[in-house]
């Protein structure tokens, strides 16, 4: 990991706080987030490596965590960051109530491809988006789960719905079918843009993408990257645009993200950093929450008292702690 001095484990342990936060509505499969919080020299930072994660790739969320917490920062470009809404896979009558937690917002992140729904129930969200917020840029995440042909003719739709779509976010799976999608597109002359992002952070080499052409836009997100810094040398050596997000974290995990965004030259889009409006409790009395459709870039003071509210149960606290001790011997 970077330069950065890796703190003793037990350092680590000593001031560590495991919590689980309620979700508003059901994300990624999950009801809360579970997370791991640990106090260095610059603040608090995060380690949240979903719970199916293997300890070779959390080791690079805890490298990212470290660093944060530790380790030396980047000069940053600017103060406050312009964020995206964030609709998960709800029916049509809930998107209003949803993204009206977002407050004022120019862009709507949409997930689809979702288990267990069929497309036109994906359909059905999208056109509620577009009836709602007539004048927003829509993006679609569909996580890898759809086959070319089915994005090819999805998007081909929409298109003559006279749905502009800002971009797809990872919509298949590979890099080859990444690069076999976006060539697809051009040839039928459909203007929507390909965003990779497991094709980024999953692969061994996250140049790959832009060496293979597959993609116009890289989503960075730095936990699992490991880090600010490593983010920053992806982007600059991908040569691409990039969006920075999150991943269900919590305002310490979103002030990581806002930092690495803050820390681009330049930044062409809205960043995936607005998901403080999914939870229904936080860490801080002064969550990272969208105001303008921006959130700040500061570092945040973690409560006491919230600790203790969203406080993980013993056996949780215990595994996290294991897994913790597990994952920091591959650092």
């Amino acid at each position: 990991m970077s330069q950065t001095t890796i703190p003793p484990l037990a350092e680590l342990i000593n001031s560590a706080r495991v919590v689980s936060l309620p979700l508003r509505t059901k994300f990624r499969g999950l009801t809360d987030r579970e997370v791991l919080l640990f106090q260095g020299p610059n603040g608090w930072a995060e380690w949240a490596p979903f719970i199916e994660y293997p300890h070779e790739e959390a080791a690079a969320w805890l490298a990212a965590a470290i660093e944060f917490s530790h380790g030396t920062l980047p000069t940053l470009h600017r103060n406050r960051i312009p964020v995206n809404a964030t609709l998960p896979a709800v029916a049509p009558d809930q998107v209003a109530k949803v993204l009206g937690r977002f407050g004022t917002f120019s862009t709507v992140k949409i997930k689809v491809a979702e288990g267990g729904q069929k497309l036109g129930d994906d359909v059905d969200r999208i056109m509620a988006v577009r009836a709602a917020y007539p004048d927003a840029k829509l993006r679609l995440d569909a996580n890898g789960k759809w086959t070319v042909d089915l994005a090819l003719s999805f998007t081909r739709a929409l298109f003559k719905q006279g749905i502009q779509l800002e971009y797809l976010e990872q919509p298949v799976a590979t890099i080859g079918e990444m690069a076999e999608l976006r060539i697809k597109l051009a040839t039928e002359r459909i203007p929507v843009k390909i965003a990779a992002d497991e094709s980024v952070r999953k692969v061994s080499d996250p140049f790959a993408v832009a060496q293979a052409q597959a993609a116009d836009i890289l989503v960075l997100k730095a936990a699992p990257l490991g880090g600010i810094s490593k983010s920053l040398e992806i982007a600059r050596g991908a040569g691409l645009p990039v969006v920075i997000s999150s991943a269900i974290d919590s305002a310490v995990g979103l002030s990581m993200g806002a930092h690495l965004a803050a820390a681009l030259p330049e930044l062409q889009f809205d960043c995936g950093l607005g998901t403080a409006a999914l939870l229904a409790g936080d860490v801080t009395r002064e969550p990272l929450a969208p105001v303008d459709g921006f959130i700040d870039v500061r570092r945040v003071a973690v409560d006491e008292e919230k600790l203790q509210t969203f406080k993980a149960e013993d056996h949780r606290t215990d595994w996290w702690i294991e897994r913790l001790s597990e994952t920091y011997k591959l650092l």
